[in-house]
């Protein structure tokens, strides 16, 4: 049995909080911060490159929608799917386990930092002709989170 996103998410956080605010106190939070999206950027960007590669999908909607699937496993998210077309997919996320464990903790800046500068990275990965926009998220203290993945219908894949 595999352990779910949110479960690892859980688990991470036991280790990389106090670690990220140990290097804020150390590096000054604006240091730390840039250093940690650095880390988990690479991380996370080559986890989207191999998500990619092992769905094997051209059509964007059918694999993101795969991808939100896993992350909302456990009842991790709630979500409306706005939009799901070949070259685009679009959801709004109503209730994020993610955000609650991190406000519990008391921490929502730093899950904004640990999870949600994530997807970036992870949409990066997808490759260069895809793109992701958010405006807001749970995480940050607005009502949902507004994913939009777009294809950019000049590139190949």
């Amino acid at each position: 049995m595999t352990v779910s996103v949110i479960e690892q998410a859980k688990i991470q956080a036991q280790v990389l909080v106090p670690l990220v605010k140990a290097l804020q106190a150390e590096l000054g939070e604006t240091r730390a911060n840039a250093l940690v999206r650095k880390a988990l950027g690479d991380l996370y960007r080559r986890f989207g490159e191999e998500f990619w590669k092992a769905k094997n999908e051209r059509d964007l909607g059918k694999a993101v929608s795969s991808a939100f699937r896993t992350y909302a496993r456990d009842d991790a998210l709630a979500y409306d799917v706005v939009e799901q077309t070949h070259d685009a997919f679009a959801i709004d996320v109503t209730r994020c386990a993610y955000a609650e464990f991190y406000k519990a903790l008391g921490e929502p800046e730093l899950g904004f930092l640990l999870i949600c500068t994530a997807d970036f990275a992870t949409a990066e990965g997808f490759g260069p002709d895809v793109k992701l926009t958010r405006t807001q998220t749970i995480m940050q203290g607005a009502s949902h989170c507004d994913f939009r993945y777009k294809r950019d219908v000049g590139g190949s894949r």
